[in-house]
């Protein structure tokens, strides 16, 4: 549906439309907020995303996203050697353990999933650079989604992994804190039934 606002309103309209979360409406809302406050949002906003182009890079060590390379978190001094290394699918999962205040640990971003029906295969994913870092640490922990995606490469990576004499684990599945068992599904259930601990 066109707005009565011109082609440049438009196009607008329709990039911010492409943004995960942002269907039509939204990106109508957000571009109508943007234009009302032109000189408090869009400028800077606009000038922010000029930088933004120039300086963002992928972390040639890890596969975050940062200004530099290496990025902030494999420059850090206090992160070390031969501690954690924590693998994750994407960099929104780095930011999120990031943003928990998991640890001073190192990351592996995998750029996504083994997924034969998308064509994505081994050679796709980070991996043979994940296999060459491996020696680096004492544990590597595959924190990949609990989807049948996500399962076939935690099982790839660990068989990829093996004789390497690095210890190799995933993180806990199942009832989340605050979760009630009457809301949870089966399958959940049943993966946090045999991830039980001793307490």
């Amino acid at each position: 549906m066109a707005t009565s606002g011109g082609p440049e309103i438009e196009q607008l309209i329709q990039l911010m439309a492409r943004l995960p979360g942002l269907g039509p409406r939204s990106a109508r809302r957000a571009v109508l907020q943007l234009i009302k406050k032109k000189e408090t949002l869009m400028v800077p906003l606009s000038a922010a995303l000029d930088r933004a182009v120039d300086a963002v890079r992928t972390c040639d060590v890890c596969g975050n996203i940062d200004t530099r390379s290496p990025c902030g978190i494999c420059s850090d001094p206090r992160r070390g050697e031969g501690g954690i290394l924590i693998v994750v699918e994407d960099v929104s999962d780095l930011w999120a353990l990031e943003r928990a205040g998991v640890g001073m640990v190192k990351y592996h971003v995998l750029g996504g999933v083994l997924s034969p029906l998308d064509g994505v295969g081994p050679e796709d994913l980070s991996i043979d650079s994940l296999v060459k870092r491996a020696p680096e640490f004492s544990e590597i922990v595959l924190a990949v989604n609990a989807t049948v995606e996500g399962q076939t490469t935690a099982h790839y990576i660990t068989d990829r992994l093996a004789g390497m004499g690095v210890k190799v684990t995933r993180l806990a599945h199942g009832v989340p804190v605050g979760g009630e068992l009457d809301y949870l599904d089966e399958g959940t259930l049943s993966q946090a039934l045999k991830a039980r601990t001793v307490i």
